[in-house]
C-alpha cells in the first residue's frame, strides 16, 4: 500500500514562493477541503488566528494528477544547498537535437526569471562545450534545475 504524501517547501513567505511555483509548474492554488467555500471559512472554523492566516500556502496540479505542494512560514532562513530540488524537464530529452534542447531550456529560464527566479549557474554536458541544464533558485533562495 503507497502513502499519500505533498511535498512541502519551508519558506519565510508562502504566498510568494507558491506564485512563483504556480507560474514554474502551471500548477492553480488549491481548494479549500471538501465542506468547506474557502480557505476563510476552513481557518474560521478551526479557530486558526488570524495572523497565522498567511503561514502556508498550497498548490496543486490542475488535473489532480501530480502531487500537491504544501509551503510553511519558518522563521530561519535558508542557510545551505537544496538536498532534495525539483528538475523541471522541459527541453525533451537527450534525444532532441541540442539547438532546440538549449532553446527551450532558456526560454523557460527567462519567464521564470521574470517571476522571481536567479540563475545560479549554467552546467555544460560532461566534455562539452553545449549546456545541459540551468541550476538556478526561486524567488527565496530554493535551489531547483531547468532540464
Amino acid at each position: 500500500m503507497t502513502t499519500n504524501w505533498t511535498l512541502t517547501i519551508d519558506c519565510a513567505d508562502p504566498a510568494l514562493v507558491a506564485r512563483f511555483w504556480c507560474t514554474a509548474l502551471g500548477y492553480t492554488e488549491s481548494d479549500p477541503p471538501p465542506g468547506w467555500d474557502t480557505w476563510e471559512a476552513w481557518l474560521t472554523d478551526l479557530e486558526v488566528p488570524e495572523e497565522e492566516w498567511g503561514d502556508g500556502a498550497s498548490i496543486s496540479d490542475p488535473e489532480g494528477v501530480l502531487p500537491s505542494i504544501s509551503f510553511l512560514k519558518v522563521p530561519e532562513p535558508r542557510t545551505v544547498k537544496n538536498r532534495l530540488h525539483l528538475d523541471l524537464q522541459v527541453a525533451g530529452g537527450r534525444a532532441e537535437p541540442q539547438h532546440l534542447r538549449e532553446q527551450r531550456i532558456r526560454a523557460t529560464a527567462e519567464t521564470l526569471t521574470k517571476a522571481g527566479a536567479t540563475v545560479v549557474r549554467e552546467v555544460l554536458m560532461d566534455n562539452s562545450t553545449e549546456l545541459d541544464h540551468l541550476w538556478m533558485a526561486d524567488p527565496e533562495g530554493n535551489d531547483f534545475c531547468v532540464v
